[in-house]
């Protein structure tokens, strides 16, 4: 089930009838609406809990690793704008393996992430419907935005830019409101900097306390690499990519230290948690009327947003593993709109374990849905590091065409951010969260031998396709 002679920007791409329709605009509102969604909004109230006020230098630390993780992402996805983003070029300068690993992951992550979402919305709802379960939320919103997906790529474009458009806006709100409230206001005694270094000092836990919090705002970042995916969607890739993937650290880097510091400020760190978003906390010590309502539907848009990023991301990582034969290949063929519906439909696996968690830990199905579904997506993020070092190696070693992207600081950054990150998933181990080595080294383990039963079997069926290493475009 591989073909080692892919040709990612040949005609003969398996990833070909795609449609590439997506403006650099919306290639960021797409990354910014995977990105802001309950990782800053419901998810900063865990990292906050274990950081303390120092959660700020990990939402720092977090940026940078990502900053770096672009930088690589942008120079070869420029080089291989494909669907299949980093599983295709993991392929392609690594080994067929490589590949089939980093998309299932991602593929799972992804699917995992969409039930971290729709937990995160059944926790929203109660603020207005305490009494009614959690699971008709679930079912509600999800059939919702499956059909969004199910329509066309430009629909879910269009959907995603103003979901994330509400919520841009309403985070600059929540800046200038907060800094109003702290600068230009005669504030209460119990609000400020102050609250910055009270109960226990800006590091209440210490280092640790604050490394272990890089990890969970690294879920906060979580679908920048969104723009690499839909790199096989978008028009111009050479240009739309790039500054895309600029713009979206920038933003997120800024709105994400400024909210978390203000946010910080006005609420004592220690009353911030999960069971309601520290944002609407924010709302409700300064007595605005309705305003903890209204942040509260756009926290909700937020997880909505996210969700219907992430399950485009599934959906077209599926239909790559279905086109280059590591899946059935039903799940590779489009409808009528160019839209991989079958993929779309198994990448809903999410939703179903999330109602079935939600149903079993209703108090605490949020937390293990993000833990499960982090390993899928830091795995793939440490192998787009990987890859970028077999990359730069290899495309320079065959006389490449001059790359108009290069990651600056090449091996060193590179390999800075490999380190730290397989470090972050090394900690895990030893906070609450180990839950996802707990998942995430057995699951490599079942795709491994997935892998080669399955290339056995088609070495039996198919010999004439065994075939030399692929070559370099």
């Amino acid at each position: 089930m591989e073909n080692n002679n892919i040709q990612l920007n040949g005609k003969d791409d398996p990833e070909k009838g795609l449609k590439r329709t997506l403006k650099t605009n919306q290639l960021s509102m797409i990354a910014m609406g995977c990105a802001i969604g309950t990782g800053l909004f419901l998810g900063s109230g865990l990292a906050i809990q274990a950081a303390g006020p120092s959660v700020l230098l990990s939402y720092a630390l977090g940026a940078f690793i990502v900053l770096l993780l672009m930088g690589c992402l942008a120079e070869m996805t420029v080089a291989h704008p494909t669907s299949g983003s980093f599983g295709a070029i993991a392929e392609k300068y690594m080994s067929p393996m490589a590949g089939y690993l980093v998309r299932y992951s991602y593929w799972i992550g992804n699917v995992l992430a969409v039930g971290v979402e729709v937990s995160a919305i059944s926790v929203y709802m109660r603020f207005w419907f305490p009494t009614v379960p959690g699971i008709i939320w679930i079912i509600l919103f999800a059939g919702a935005l499956i059909y969004v997906n199910a329509t066309s790529v430009n629909t879910f474009a269009f959907f995603e830019y103003w979901f994330s458009f509400i919520k841009i806006s309403a985070i600059v709100g929540f800046i200038l409101l907060g800094s109003y409230v702290l600068i230009g206001s005669s504030a209460p005694s119990s609000i400020g900097p102050e609250n910055l270094v009270n109960e226990g000092g800006f590091f209440p836990f210490g280092w640790w306390g604050m490394w272990v919090a890089v990890f969970i705002s690294l879920f906060s970042f979580i679908g920048t690499e969104m723009i690499a995916v839909t790199s096989g969607e978008a028009k111009d890739p050479d240009v739309a990519v790039p500054k895309a993937l600029k713009a979206t650290v920038f933003r997120l880097s800024t709105f994400y230290v400024l909210t978390i510091g203000i946010m910080l400020m006005i609420v004592p760190w220690k009353t911030a948690g999960i069971e309601e978003s520290p944002f609407v906390k924010v709302m409700e010590i300064l007595n605005i009327p309705g305003a903890s309502g209204i942040m509260n539907f756009i926290i909700l848009t937020a997880a909505l947003s996210a969700m219907n990023a992430q399950l485009y991301a599934s959906t077209r990582m599926m239909f790559s593993l279905a086109r280059r034969e590591n899946a059935p290949s039903i799940l590779g063929k489009l409808n009528k709109r160019n839209v991989p519906a079958n993929a779309l439909a198994v990448s809903t696996t999410g939703i179903i374990i999330a109602a079935g968690v939600h149903a079993l830990l209703p108090g605490s199905s949020y937390a293990f849905m993000m833990g499960i579904s982090m390993f899928g997506a830091i795995f793939t993020w440490l192998m787009v590091f990987v890859s970028h070092l077999f990359f730069r190696v290899q495309w320079e070693k065959t006389g490449g065409r001059k790359l108009p992207v290069r990651m600056i600081g090449f091996p060193y950054l590179t390999i800075l951010g490999a380190v730290l990150l397989f470090c972050l998933m090394i900690t895990t181990w030893f906070t609450d969260f180990k839950i996802m080595l707990q998942f995430g080294v057995p699951w490599l383990l079942f795709l491994s031998i997935a892998y080669f039963v399955s290339k056995k079997r088609n070495s039996l069926v198919h010999p004439e396709q065994e075939s030399p290493k692929q070559k370099i475009d």
